[in-house]
């Protein structure tokens, strides 16, 4: 009797929250982002990959869950820190700047909102879990690898309070990184601007460059380019292409790649490639607080997005630029020939996930830091003042708080993950 009533335990638990995250990726993928039975089997496809792709394509799901969970460390809600929303891994990597730069920085910004800057703590800590875990690392290194992405973000910000760096023109080079992130940046040097030009167009049999066809990189309809021509008249365009698999929490929302004549970069370059995204409301604005003076200044969200890219980088892309078509908002920014991420093959030993995620951490102040009255004329104090006395004096606590919950957290993303595998094929069988 007793095992039977301990089954009925585990299974009620478990059919609840398969009754949430139906749910929730119901109301998120099917009503919210409106996305097709097709193109939502393409997302979930991808998400089953593994527990890391999942939470990737998941940040709604944590947004639910981790709302809810109070914390002494939380900033004031009228107080809030501009955040990247979607933190993870795979968010960094490297890109040539406005000076000609190759630098290391966060590149994605779809989810730029306001709240406190603990969301993004974790959901980048929960991440490295995630991400080692991928690699066969034991529970003892992912714990020191999110250590040292807390301690490297702590010191970073105590830095700026105490006007050792600036985040108003901080940046990561060759110069002051180490390990794989140095590796990456410094064989990008080598890397000439025309590869990417190379490897995604042609020239034709009349003498034009166009794109070059294939299973991601397709033809636009004569529609789509006569309607894309309209929004972007200042622009001498060659050609356009729809972009596919890209991204994964992005599946389902359009994506051009537009290849422009005309145009120079920093250092002299014509001919560049302008990517042109869909984009809807941040996850984190559905559960975090609703904050008007924002919303004022960017109710438009392409020009969220462009703004949440402008707060947190030094130098910003001369082709920002946002847009409405056919009643879809959209940003463009130029699709960078340098862009590289560090990828599992790059780390040699532990050492190197230890350096790597301190750098990551050091990034994180900056974006936070970087993004409030240095920037925004919608903050009225300095985001690092507000973190550090959020934080208190006693690290160690703050530190191991974080890290706990984010390993039990991670323990909640393979469940769930389990979860998730069997209502797909429930939901998509046929």
């Amino acid at each position: 009797m007793g095992r039977i009533l301990l089954e009925r335990v585990k299974h009620t638990r478990m059919f609840i929250r398969h009754d949430q995250l139906e749910k929730i990726f119901e109301e998120f993928d099917g009503q919210c982002m409106a996305l097709s039975k097709e193109q939502r089997l393409e997302k979930y496809k991808t998400m089953l990959e593994n527990p890391f792709r999942f939470f990737r394509g998941s940040a709604y799901l944590f947004y639910y869950d981790v709302t809810k969970v109070p914390s002494i460390f939380h900033t004031d809600d009228e107080k809030p820190t501009w955040i990247q929303g979607d933190l993870h891994m795979d968010n960094f990597g490297a890109f040539q700047n406005e000076s000609g730069d190759i630098v290391y920085d966060v590149n994605d910004f779809d989810e730029g909102y306001v709240g406190s800057y603990l969301y993004d703590i974790i959901r980048m800590s929960v991440s490295i879990a995630l991400y080692l875990e991928e690699q066969g690392l034991n529970t003892s290194a992912q714990e020191m690898a999110i250590h040292h992405f807390l301690r490297g973000y702590i010191n970073q910000l105590k830095r700026f309070q105490r006007k050792q760096d600036d985040p108003r023109t901080l940046s990561f080079t060759k110069d002051n990184t180490k390990g794989p992130i140095k590796r990456v940046l410094k064989k990008l040097e080598k890397r000439q601007r025309t590869h990417f030009l190379q490897d995604i167009s042609q020239i034709n049999e009349e003498g034009k460059r166009v794109f070059l066809w294939n299973e991601e990189v397709q033809p636009v309809s004569k529609e789509e380019f006569a309607a894309i021509s309209n929004v972007l008249p200042n622009y001498a365009i060659k050609d356009i292409a729809i972009k596919h698999g890209s991204g994964t929490a992005s599946i389902g929302l359009k994506r051009y790649y537009i290849l422009v004549d005309g145009q120079t970069d920093a250092l002299g370059v014509e001919d560049l490639v302008l990517e042109m995204k869909e984009v809807r409301s941040a996850i984190p604005a559905y559960f975090l607080p609703y904050n008007e003076t924002f919303w004022a200044h960017y109710e438009h969200q392409g020009a969220r997005v462009v703004g949440t890219q402008k707060a947190m980088h030094h130098l910003e892309d001369p082709h920002l630029a946002y847009v409405t078509m056919d009643g879809q908002e959209y940003y463009i920014r130029e699709r960078s020939p340098y862009k590289k991420k560090v990828k599992p093959k790059n780390y040699t030993d532990l050492e190197d996930y230890f350096v790597t995620t301190s750098i990551m951490g050091q990034i994180t102040a900056k974006i936070h830091a970087r993004a409030d009255i240095d920037y925004s004329d919608v903050f009225t104090y300095h985001s690092e003042v507000e973190i550090l006395h959020a934080i208190g004096k006693h690290h160690d606590i703050f530190i191991e708080s974080t890290i706990l919950q984010a390993m039990r957290y991670k323990e909640l993303v393979y469940s769930d993950f389990e979860l998730f595998k069997e209502w797909v094929e429930e939901k998509f069988k046929s």
